[in-house]
């Protein structure tokens, strides 16, 4: 259902910018109307397929071999078989900024990325924390709608200010309009992601990647110094739209309003897990 909420979503307000796009050029409405929703389907049909490969390339994520990174291979075989899931792909972003997230439209079709700054940061026991909670969001299907929510925001961030920049150039009076629309459209999509992100799904894949790795105080651990990290040095690579889709906002530096905040504070569920470790419920 979440899924099919984000593909109306994005179906309805590209018609919205079809029918902006009509009254700026005077073209009858029907024609740019029927042009941007056969842009809204072959969106979706492009995000489905393909938005795993268009996030490892914003962050110039590189698929790896045994041979390349053959104890991170272990590890991720390791707690996939845990998982009771097919052993997914493995991937290093290049960037020292430690994190890491996880994409993929199914389980059977999945790639956990993990950023060089993470292996140098974090201790073996850390890091199976850190890469079994993202096996946790890959075990309850949240990948697909990670990552479409990151691509649905920022393109429709990046279709309103290129119709904004070009309305201005044909109508000042109509590209005040579309400042104004876009001003209410682009806060909308940090709402919807949001709204489709909870910040229970965080929770949900910090107490099941626990479970994977049975190792809760690892994993709070690495989630103190993700966190420490990404406040002293935010990622500056790559669009704060997919910041949920990190273990820790990356882009903490980029001061958001906590009204749009994809992540439950960082010492809550560092709480709960030390919780999780005393009640021995892992």
């Amino acid at each position: 259902m979440r899924t099919v909420f984000l593909m109306g979503t994005l179906t309805a307000l590209l018609l919205v910018m079809g029918f902006i796009a009509g009254y700026l050029t005077g073209i009858p409405t029907t024609y740019t109307l029927g042009i941007f929703l056969l842009l809204a389907i072959v969106m979706n049909l492009a995000i489905y397929w393909y938005a795993d490969r268009w996030v490892l390339r914003m962050y110039h994520a590189k698929i790896v071999t045994e041979s390349e990174q053959l104890k991170l291979h272990q590890i991720v075989g390791r707690l996939a078989s845990n998982a009771h899931l097919p052993k997914p792909k493995v991937a290093i972003i290049p960037n020292e900024i430690p994190n890491a997230f996880a994409t993929g439209r199914s389980p059977s079709h999945s790639v956990v990325a993990v950023t060089q700054g993470a292996l140098k940061l974090l201790n073996d026991e850390e890091l199976e924390g850190v890469l079994g909670h993202e096996l946790a969001h890959i075990k309850n299907r949240d990948m697909l709608i990670n990552t479409m929510a990151a691509i649905i925001g920022a393109v429709i961030t990046y279709v309103m200010y290129f119709s904004i920049f070009a309305g201005g150039r044909r109508d000042r009076d109509s590209a005040g309009l579309l400042a104004i629309l876009g001003l209410l459209l682009i806060p909308f999509c940090a709402m919807l992601v949001r709204l489709s992100i909870s910040r229970g799904r965080e929770y949900g894949a910090d107490e099941g990647g626990a479970k994977i790795s049975r190792k809760p105080l690892a994993l709070a651990n690495a989630l103190r110094k993700l966190q420490s990290v990404a406040e002293r040095a935010p990622m500056r690579q790559g669009n704060p739209s997919t910041a949920h889709m990190f273990i820790v906002n990356p882009f903490r530096g980029v001061r958001l309003s906590g009204l749009f905040s994809t992540h439950p504070p960082t010492d809550k569920r560092i709480e709960r897990l030390e919780k999780l470790a005393r009640e021995a419920k892992i």
